[in-house]
């Protein structure tokens, strides 16, 4: 880790290190921090660990660039960052490290709880990070509002919600369609929660299959796919998804 940290001041040296590293901000890196995030979510997809060790040295390198420029702003240095961690860990599980005789879930959301009304925050909604995907956030959100009983009591609420959100698509205007497409993949995803799953787990696995099934198209049309019809396209769709059971 000292290894890592040296690198990092080295490369952000206004005089002797990297003209791209010195360059960057906060603001600048932080799409870099989520990309690093998502493809170690897709080394452990696919079980290469090998590859995992790979990402997760990228995303820890990600965390020591914030420290990195925070700490040339006098704001805190990456011991800070571990120090605020470790403490929170301690903090949020009290029957491992203090006195409280029980643990469980509950008192997790307790205890976190507590911290956001420390922090000033006063409806159940604040400190969902609006920077998630919107998948993600969207059922974050969901999930704090069930805590305070606004929540359909079985899957069935969300499923009628989501043929009704198609109805007020069919019937919006130009104007109105993003307001109404964003209200139906909100519903879905309330609709995903209620059936236990993950919505953005879910569409990752849709997008690898269309990916793959895609790919497969290509490769059996060669090299004249893109001058097929639609008839023909389809076809070829029919049987890879045939091929793939």
């Amino acid at each position: 880790m000292d290894r890592l940290v040296t690198i990092m001041a080295r490369l952000r040296d206004p005089v002797g290190g990297c003209e791209w590293d010195c360059a960057q901000n906060f603001a600048t890196i932080a799409p870099y921090t989520i990309e690093e995030a998502y493809e170690v979510a897709d080394a452990i997809a696919r079980g290469d660990m090998a590859e995992l060790k790979d990402e997760l040295g990228d995303l820890l390198l990600q965390v020591v660039f914030h420290s990195r420029m925070a700490e040339e702003a006098g704001l805190f240095a990456l011991p800070d960052v571990a120090a605020a961690i470790s403490d929170k860990m301690e903090r949020r599980h009290p029957h491992i490290f203090g006195d409280v005789a029980e643990g469980g879930h509950y008192l997790w959301e307790q205890i976190k709880s507590e911290e956001r009304a420390a922090k000033g925050e006063t409806s159940t909604l604040d400190g969902v990070a609006i920077g998630l995907p919107a998948l993600l956030r969207a059922e974050k959100l969901q999930k704090r509002a069930a805590r305070t009983g606004f929540d359909w009591p079985d899957a069935a609420g969300p499923r009628t919600k989501v043929i009704e959100e198609i109805a007020e698509i069919d019937a919006a205007t130009i104007d109105q369609r993003e307001e109404e497409v964003g209200d139906l993949l909100f519903s879905v995803v309330n609709w995903a929660r209620h059936l236990g799953v993950d919505p953005e787990a879910a569409l990752r696995v849709a997008n690898a299959k269309f990916e793959a099934r895609f790919k497969a198209m290509e490769t059996d049309a060669g090299d004249g796919f893109a001058d097929l019809d639609l008839d023909k396209k389809e076809a070829l769709w029919q049987a890879v998804k045939r091929r793939a059971g």
